[in-house]
């Protein structure tokens, strides 16, 4: 009797251990095609080796629930893709009539009229301002149209030392005395030099902008940090400074496309770009 027991339960434990080898197996199965399928781009249903009536509707569970995530996503796809090219198309439409705005007021400032040169020169102005954003704006719906970037072997040294040199002349006309220290050590690493220029420029941009005479940049390896005092930041608006479209009282003038574009093209090359801001002091820093 004691050995039909013993026998009895070891066909059990037998049967058992087959089926928990076999749902272990499908879970594997299970992990690896959904991983798979979240990474992919693929109509492919979830398929597992397993005939068990649980795991089988686990799976067809899924694959409802893939399906719907796939249409969700072509939507959203789709919808950004027609708002990029809105974006672009209205661009590139503004800058037409406001080059012949510019073409107009050329030949009114040849009017020697004091009246008609004070109200010319005050149009030129504003006009000059949505001229700057229209191409900021041009700019961005470019920028994240293309998701490309042109890798080579660069300088960060150079490329930041360059990038401050042409801006040299706006820092200067804006009374801030730049303290710069850059490493003498020649930093290279794969990545887009036309990006990494665009990105230094935005950032220092930005700097000119909210700074209150002063402007520190430090550089050591792949770690670059950009400081300057602006004492009408807040903590709040410095977490939101990469936010696209967002903008402070004090952001006169511009889209707030400036950082968040700064942040798409350093993301896109793999690295990291923060801002925050101690006491007065706002800093954007970037790891390469």
């Amino acid at each position: 009797m004691l050995f039909l027991i013993v026998c009895f339960l070891s066909v059990v434990t037998a049967v058992l251990s087959v089926k928990l080898y076999l749902i272990k197996k499908s879970v594997r199965e299970i992990k690896e095609e959904m991983n798979y399928r979240l990474e992919n781009s693929t109509n492919t249903l979830i398929g597992i080796s397993s005939r068990d009536k649980n795991m089988c509707e686990l799976a067809d569970c899924l694959n409802k629930n893939l399906s719907e995530l796939r249409n969700r996503r072509h939507i959203y796809e789709q919808g950004d893709r027609e708002l990029k090219e809105a974006i672009t198309n209205i661009s590139h439409d503004l800058r037409t009539p406001l080059t012949a705005i510019n073409g107009y007021l050329d030949l009114m400032e040849n009017i020697q009229n004091e009246q008609v040169l004070y109200y010319t020169s005050m149009i030129r102005s504003r006009t000059e301002v949505i001229k700057q954003l229209t191409e900021e704006l041009f700019q961005y719906s470019i920028i994240v149209s293309v998701q490309e970037n042109n890798m080579e072997n660069v300088c960060i040294n150079e490329v930041l030392e360059e990038t401050l040199a042409g801006f040299y002349g706006e820092i200067t006309k804006h009374g801030i005395v730049p303290d710069i220290d850059i490493t003498e050590e020649r930093i290279e690493k794969k990545l887009d030099k036309s990006a990494l220029a665009r990105i230094f420029s935005n950032i220092i941009s930005n700097a000119i902008k909210y700074s209150d005479g002063d402007f520190h940049v430090r550089m050591y390896g792949n770690n670059i940090t950009f400081s300057n005092s602006a004492n009408k930041l807040t903590s709040i608006e410095a977490e939101k400074l990469f936010d696209r479209f967002y903008t402070v009282e004090t952001a006169k003038n511009s889209t707030g496309l400036g950082l968040s574009i700064a942040k798409v093209l350093t993301e896109r090359m793999d690295g990291k770009i923060s801002a925050t801001l101690s006491g007065n002091l706002l800093t954007i820093e970037i790891n390469l």
